[in-house]
């Protein structure tokens, strides 16, 4: 009976060290593929380069947080998750930073997101892009910032004419449209109330040149 139990346990402690094994160690459950989702201009080969998994690399022992980490650092990207999906397959779903505006930087222009995270520099401002002018063109800047979520916050009917943001100060931001009249905006206080009554004077008021808006209760026009 005691052989017999012994047997038992050897087999048992056999099984289990040979599944371990298996899963933590023989390249039998290893990364066979890696499989990369959301990503549209960001090439996914270069998102496996950083991810930094060899061929073969059991899968049990990916460092998750350690892919994430690497593949965020491609500034492109805004975030990265990384999963297992057994048996061999290392998923990284990442989302892409959405240009909003371009910044002139010299005789250069960068691209950024709308947190001002430069996610590429040119040499000319793309299409369908507006540009923003500040005095101190760097992540951060109160001005910089106010004029980006003013972007954000602006109406659709009126954001697809923005040609140019200038922001002197937070408090300070004007519009320039596509047909050269200009927006007093202020700051990014109040939005609804001036994107409604913004939407409102230049349907109305198509003779005006400049239409001041930074204070809802007392608008404006030129």
């Amino acid at each position: 009976m005691k052989a017999r139990t012994a047997f038992l346990v050897l087999l048992t402690a056999g099984v289990v060290g040979t599944a371990a094994w298996l899963v933590f160690f023989s390249p039998v459950l290893g990364v066979r593929s890696i499989e990369i989702v959301g990503n549209v201009t960001v090439p996914g080969e270069e998102i496996k380069q950083r991810a930094g998994v060899a061929d073969l690399h059991p899968l049990a022992t990916v460092d998750l947080a350690g892919v994430e980490t690497r593949v965020r650092g491609i500034r492109r990207l805004a975030g990265a998750k990384a999963e297992r999906v057994w048996p061999g397959t290392l998923k990284i779903e990442v989302v892409e930073r959405r240009p909003v505006a371009a910044v002139p930087v010299g005789d250069q222009v960068a691209v950024v997101d709308k947190q001002g995270v430069v996610i590429e520099v040119k040499t000319t401002v793309p299409p369908l892009l507006p540009q923003i002018k500040v005095d101190r063109p760097a992540e951060g800047d109160p001005a910089l910032m106010a004029a980006l979520e003013v972007i954000q916050v602006v109406p659709g009917s009126v954001a697809v004419r923005v040609k140019e943001v200038r922001a002197g100060t937070a408090e300070g931001v004007t519009l320039v449209l596509s047909d050269g009249r200009t927006v007093i905006w202020g700051g990014a206080d109040r939005p609804k109330e001036k994107g409604r009554i913004l939407t409102s004077l230049l349907r109305r008021e198509r003779d005006a040149t400049r239409y001041d808006v930074s204070s809802p209760d007392v608008v404006t026009l030129k």
